[in-house]
């Protein structure tokens, strides 16, 4: 870290410090009071939508009512759900709260948070996970509410929704509670409260006293975004909500001149973080899809709302949102899984439609909305939060997506497809700014998906709080399909958000028309003997076989793996060169591999002791799933070298793999279907001079 961001961090930590010394101050001393003159005329202002942008609105609402049925009738059953105190957060599955809820209550791990100034609670050392009770402090079932009541007219959903918002009120008084720990909580809940107060804008429940409390806890809610805003090395997805629940408020509340202010200034700040966060080439900085999208959605909720206020939204908001869907729609292509590279948290910038979890394709829609275009239907899914975000966004059409390599050097990503495969190489950084928060210890590694389904993929994130012990392992090399040495991984973990030494790669060379990746990375150069990985993917157009070479070069005795995550749909049969593998009883793979070292395999399946062997579809659950192993002990420089062929017919379509380290090349030799083939690497030279020949 700089001088300057360690000056800062230890300024916060001395003011959290004192805050846990000093008495606890009462609601009415805390609670800042917005300057509004007329909070009766205020209400008035809002109910016309006076000088501000309207993303809720009744007109909308009976449109997508008569159009869409069944994802109203998906919403309606979501406000039955959480009107009546049931909710569902990530995998641990619904829980059904009493009703008034207690806001501070975990009823997952039985915590009861203590209601004390927010910064005297020490989340990180708390038994229970406040993932799961940030995620109900969000507010963000109160659009659901909205919207219901929108649909049908029933006054018992804006009841239940003003009766939560009087309770939540009550017992969160500002800076008080588990739920004011950062202003990112703060400002993913500024933007669900304020669009909701939209939709409920004509309801009798709405009442002066009600509006003047609603709005004087989002402005400070707008002020704490803005002057407690992630900096330096934490300004990641972070600093982004933060923006975004500052610019909501001030572009919601125009009369309220702080609101006003901060929000002016949050836009202004979001202008240049959109061109850093979403890098040149349209990949996410910090290294993981899922923050990707929330990333961009949170960008797109204020792009929405400045286009409605002003028929345009700023440049550098929409067209990271265009090349961020450029280069999404190129990783899923007609019907391939999303990559999952990175962590996952499955956070919402604005939660309108009632899916669990929002999928790339789900997003693609709603990208496509906020850019007033559409998608090729086989890319983008529809959801009733695009058809908010753009009047026209069902008029999408039917168009074929032609399947493409890609190169994304910036954010380090390498696709090649070839007759309905697609395999991806990793060749990118760690993460975002020093501290990579999201990023996973998976440099070099792949993914293989064949016919639209996931054969070799990433494990998932598993766990952020709930078990400490999944998140150490998903995080780490060994977990992903790539090669770790000595046990260790590529980057040093620092913390459960926090790496060091970060994993430096190196691309050598990228031939997207032979199918050819090169890079290497530095990761190991801290251990003894100072190993490098270098690893060549060699994937031809028109072949069925996939060439996968490792070479770790250094002094000294090491012991390397390359490991192969397989998804949990998958089975698996060992065979005397490697695995045969299956899905429902049908061939999907064959991997044979060899080394210049002696060589041995395993195959790891649900493994409660070293947490090995999962695959995790959503945050806090897992299920069984074989992660194979090739290991050797050796001096370097050691060859290990794998070949899949994605369209086996029997076990041991590929047989007698040999691979052999002299004068400076790697050679390998295989049986394919009676075919002997041959590869020769120069190491002297990058990746284009492979050449693969066969004879018979």
């Amino acid at each position: 870290m700089s001088p300057t961001e360690v000056a800062w961090r230890i300024g916060n930590e001395a003011r959290d410090q004192l805050s846990r010394i000093t008495p606890a101050t009462t609601d009415s001393e805390t609670r800042l009071r917005a300057d509004c003159p007329d909070w009766d005329a205020a209400l008035e202002a809002f109910r016309a939508a006076d000088r501000r942008p309207v993303l809720l609105d009744r007109a909308r609402a009976e449109h997508v009512a008569a159009k869409h049925p069944a994802l109203v009738a998906s919403v309606i059953a979501a406000a039955d759900r959480v009107g009546n105190g049931r909710f569902d957060f990530f995998g641990y599955g619904p829980v059904q709260l009493p009703v008034p809820i207690d806001w501070n209550s975990d009823p997952i791990s039985g915590v009861q948070w203590p209601a004390l100034p927010a910064a005297r609670i020490d989340h990180r050392t708390a038994q229970g996970d406040p993932k799961w009770i940030w995620e109900l402090n969000r507010l963000q079932h109160l659009p659901w509410l909205a919207q219901a009541w929108l649909f049908t007219g029933d006054d018992t959903y804006a009841a239940a929704a003003f009766e939560q918002l009087d309770s939540w009120l009550e017992q969160n008084p500002p800076g008080h509670g588990i739920a004011w720990r950062g202003a990112f909580e703060a400002g993913i809940r500024a933007i669900s409260v304020a669009i909701a107060l939209q939709g409920f804008r004509d309801s009798a429940e709405l009442t002066p006293k009600r509006y003047r409390a609603i709005v004087t806890m989002l402005v400070e809610s707008a002020r704490r975004c803005w002057t407690q805003r992630s900096r330096f090395s934490s300004a990641n997805n972070h600093l982004i909500g933060e923006l975004a629940g500052a610019a909501t408020v001030g572009l919601l509340f125009p009369e309220l001149a702080d609101a006003a202010r901060w929000g002016r200034a949050a836009v202004d700040v979001l202008r240049a973080e959109a061109d850093r966060q979403i890098l040149p080439d349209g990949a996410g900085a910090e290294q993981a899809v899922g923050y990707q999208m929330f990333t961009v959605e949170l960008i797109g909720v204020v792009a929405a709302l400045l286009a409605q206020r002003d028929g345009t939204a700023p440049q550098e908001l929409t067209a990271a949102v265009r090349r961020s869907t450029d280069y999404l729609a190129a990783l899923v292509g007609e019907n391939d899984p999303a990559p999952r590279y990175g962590d996952d948290d499955e956070g919402f910038a604005l939660r309108l439609g009632a899916e669990p979890i929002r999928t790339v394709r789900d997003h693609l829609g709603i990208a496509a909305a906020l850019l007033g275009s559409a998608l090729p239907a086989p890319v983008s899914h529809r959801t009733i939060s695009a058809l908010w975000l753009h009047a026209d966004a069902e008029t999408s059409h039917e168009e074929h997506i032609p399947a493409r390599n890609l190169h994304a050097p910036n954010g380090g990503l390498v696709v090649l497809r070839d007759e309905g495969r697609r395999i991806a190489m990793d060749v990118g950084p760690l993460g975002y700014l020093s501290i990579a928060a999201h990023g996973h210890a998976d440099a070099l590694s792949l993914v293989l998906a064949i016919d639209g389904q996931d054969v070799i993929g990433d494990p998932g994130a598993a766990s952020y709080y709930g078990h400490p012990e999944w998140r150490q392992v998903h995080r780490g090399t060994r977990a992903h399909a790539t090669m770790s040495v000595d046990g260790q991984d590529q980057s040093v973990i620092a913390g459960p958000f926090m790496w060091t030494n970060h994993a430096d790669v190196h691309v050598r060379a990228v031939d997207l028309d032979a199918g050819i990746v090169d890079a290497e990375h530095f990761g190991y150069r801290r251990l003894p003997g100072r190993p490098v990985h270098r690893r060549w993917l060699i994937a031809p157009p028109n072949e069925s076989t996939v060439v996968v070479v490792d070479l770790l070069t250094g002094t000294g005795d090491h012991d390397a793996v390359v490991s192969w995550p397989l998804h949990p749909t998958l089975d698996v049969l060992e065979c005397a060169s490697g695995f045969h593998v299956t899905r429902g009883g049908v061939p999907v793979l064959g991997l044979s591999a060899a080394a210049t070292a002696p060589l041995r395999f395993d195959a790891i399946r649900g493994d409660t002791e070293t947490h090995l062997g999962w695959w995790s579809e959503r945050l806090e659950s897992r299920e069984p799933a074989w992660l194979l192993g090739a290991h050797t002990t050796a001096a370097g420089p050691v060859a290990i070298v794998t070949v899949l062929d994605t369209h086996p017919s029997e076990p041991e379509s590929i047989t007698d793999t040999r691979v052999a380290l002299a004068d400076g090349v790697i050679e390998a030799y295989w049986t394919e279907r009676g075919v002997v083939r041959s590869l020769r690497l120069d190491l002297g030279r990058d990746g284009t001079a492979i050449a693969i020949s066969q004879w018979r």
